[in-house]
C-alpha cells in the first residue's frame, strides 16, 4: 500500500463539480478582480472567525507585511518571534523594516513560551508575532495579557489554524489583526497562492484594503506606497464553496489524530500533546525521534509519505546571517527530531490502520 504524505488532487476530487461551476460563473461575471465573489468570501470568513473584518490579499506572507506596515513603526523596531516558526513569518518582519527578535518555544508543543517573551521585551519591542504552528493556538489569553501589559501590538501568524479554538477562543480572535494563508495545502486551500487578513479593527482593515492595492481607493489616486495584493475572485469563489466544509475536514483530521494519539505506542516516537485533541485544527500531525534519518528510510520502505516541518531552523538559514550564532538549543533540537506522518481528509481507514501498525512495528 503507497501512502503520499499529501495528494492535492484527492484532497480536491470531491470539489470538482462544485470548482467547474464556480470557474464558469466567474467566466460569465466580467468581474476577475475585487468583485461580488471576494466581497463574499471576505463576509463569511469574517463571521466563521467570528471577527468583524476580513481582507484578501494575495498570500500569507503578504497579509503579514500589509499588516505590520500599517501599524507604521519606526524602522529598525523589534518584532518578538518564536524562533521555530516557518521562515516567511520572520521574512515579513525583515520586508516591513522592523528587527525580528528570536525567541525560544517550549519543546512539549512548539509553541512561544510567554516567559522568553517578557524576558525579550525592550524599549524598542513594538509587537510580538506569535504563530499557531501545526494547527496548535498560542497561549493566546496569557499572551494578549502581557501585550496589553506592554502596550504592544500583537499579531498572530495563522496560517496553519484554520478552526483551531482554546478556552473558547477561535483562532485568536482578538488579536490586533490575524493572517492566514490559503496555499493549496492547508486545511482551507485555495488551488493557487491566497491570504487574508483578519481583524476587529476597522481602521486597520480600511488600510489594508486600500494598501492591498498598490495604496489606492480612488481608480490612479495612490495615498500610500502598498502593494499588489489582491486575492482574485476565482480564488475566493474557491474558498468560499470550501469554507462550507472547513469543519468537516477539521472533524476527519481530529479523529485520525486521537487514533494515532491513542494507537501508537512506540517508545522511540515523541508525539504531539494530546491535550487539545479536539481543539486544534491539526495541519500537520508532528512527531519527534533521535533516529530520524532511520525513521525516514523505514517509511520510505513501507512506501509512506512523510515530510520535515522544518529541517533549518530560521536562524541557521542564509538569508539571515545575522542570526546564525545565535544560541538556541531547543529550537535546533525541534529542527534536528520532528518529522510530519500523514494527516489529511482524504486518508481512508485502511490507510490510517496501516501508518499505525507500521510505527507499531518500527
Amino acid at each position: 500500500m503507497e501512502i503520499p504524505f499529501l495528494s492535492l488532487k484527492s484532497t480536491n476530487q470531491q470539489f470538482e463539480d462544485l470548482y467547474k461551476l464556480a470557474l464558469s460563473a466567474f467566466l460569465s461575471s466580467g468581474q476577475y478582480m475585487l468583485g461580488k465573489k471576494l466581497e463574499s468570501f471576505e463576509q463569511n470568513f469574517a463571521n466563521y472567525c467570528q471577527s468583524k473584518y476580513c481582507v484578501g490579499v494575495a498570500n500569507g506572507l503578504d497579509a503579514l507585511i500589509l499588516i505590520l506596515d500599517s501599524f507604521k513603526f519606526k524602522r529598525k523596531a523589534e518584532v518578538i518571534v518564536p524562533a521555530n516558526t516557518y521562515f516567511a513569518s520572520i521574512l515579513a518582519i525583515k520586508k516591513a523594516g522592523l528587527v525580528p527578535v528570536l525567541v525560544e518555544p517550549n519543546l512539549g508543543d512548539y509553541l512561544i513560551n510567554i516567559k522568553n517573551i517578557e524576558s525579550a521585551i525592550t524599549q524598542n519591542t513594538v509587537a510580538v508575532l506569535a504563530v499557531n504552528l501545526y494547527g496548535r493556538m498560542c497561549d493566546f489569553d496569557n499572551i494578549s495579557k502581557l501585550c496589553n501589559a506592554y502596550s504592544l501590538k500583537l499579531v498572530v501568524d495563522a496560517a496553519q489554524s484554520h478552526g483551531a479554538v482554546y478556552e473558547n477562543i477561535k483562532n485568536c480572535n482578538g488579536a490586533d489583526a490575524t493572517a492566514y494563508s490559503f496555499y493549496p495545502t492547508k486545511n482551507l486551500g485555495a488551488l493557487s497562492d491566497a491570504g487574508a487578513v483578519v481583524t476587529d479593527n476597522e481602521l486597520l482593515a480600511s488600510s489594508i484594503r486600500k494598501n492591498r492595492n498598490y495604496g489606492s481607493e480612488i481608480k490612479y489616486q495612490f495615498d500610500s506606497l502598498g502593494l499588489n495584493s489582491r486575492l482574485s475572485e476565482l480564488q475566493a469563489s474557491f474558498l468560499d464553496l470550501k469554507l462550507n466544509y472547513l469543519d468537516a475536514e477539521i472533524l476527519k483530521r481530529r479523529q485520525i489524530a486521537e487514533r494515532y494519539l491513542t494507537e501508537i505506542k512506540n517508545e522511540k516516537l515523541i508525539m504531539p500533546p494530546s491535550d487539545r485533541i479536539h481543539e486544534d485544527a491539526w495541519h500537520l500531525f508532528v512527531v519527534r525521534t533521535d533516529n530520524r534519518i532511520e525513521l525516514m528510510n523505514y517509511l520510505k520502505t513501507a512506501q509512506i509519505g512523510y515530510d520535515i516541518h522544518y529541517p533549518i531552523p530560521p536562524h541557521k538559514q542564509k538569508a539571515l546571517p545575522e542570526f546564525n550564532n545565535l544560541d538556541l538549543p531547543i529550537t535546533e533540537e525541534i529542527h534536528r527530531t520532528v518529522l510530519s506522518l500523514p494527516m489529511n481528509s482524504s486518508l481512508s481507514v485502511e490507510e490510517v490502520d496501516f501508518i499505525i501498525f507500521t510505527l507499531n512495528s518500527y
